[in-house]
């Protein structure tokens, strides 16, 4: 029967470490969705100019609490819908600005 690490007395690996991201919300409209702008730089391989790529991830914020321009922390979760499939962790910035309120909502 082959040895495993369990049973070698080592420390076990950390298995199954879910991905984590941080970002700008660029989007709140929908209810509990954000989208959020992740920005990686990254120095070209033969030019050595620096590159940014932009990504959007689609993720669920329960308590609907990021707002546009709030910088957050996004962990990596199970499929939520067709394009979820991140998770709110936590809102490391928020904005100065305030949300956009309708005439509506205001009076």
């Amino acid at each position: 029967m082959p040895e495993t690490n369990s049973q070698l007395g080592a420390a076990p690996e950390k298995a199954g470490r879910r991905k984590e991201v941080v970002g700008e919300v660029v989007s709140s409209r929908m209810q509990k969705t954000i989208v959020v702008q992740v920005v990686r730089k990254k120095a070209h391989p033969f030019y050595r100019r620096v590159v940014s790529k932009a990504k959007k991830f689609y993720a669920h914020d329960e308590k609907n609490e990021a707002h546009v321009g709030d910088v957050v922390r996004l962990e990596e979760t199970r499929p939520l819908s067709k394009l979820k499939r991140w998770r709110l962790k936590e809102v490391v910035r928020r904005t100065a600005l305030l949300p956009e309120t309708t005439a509506a909502e205001v009076g």
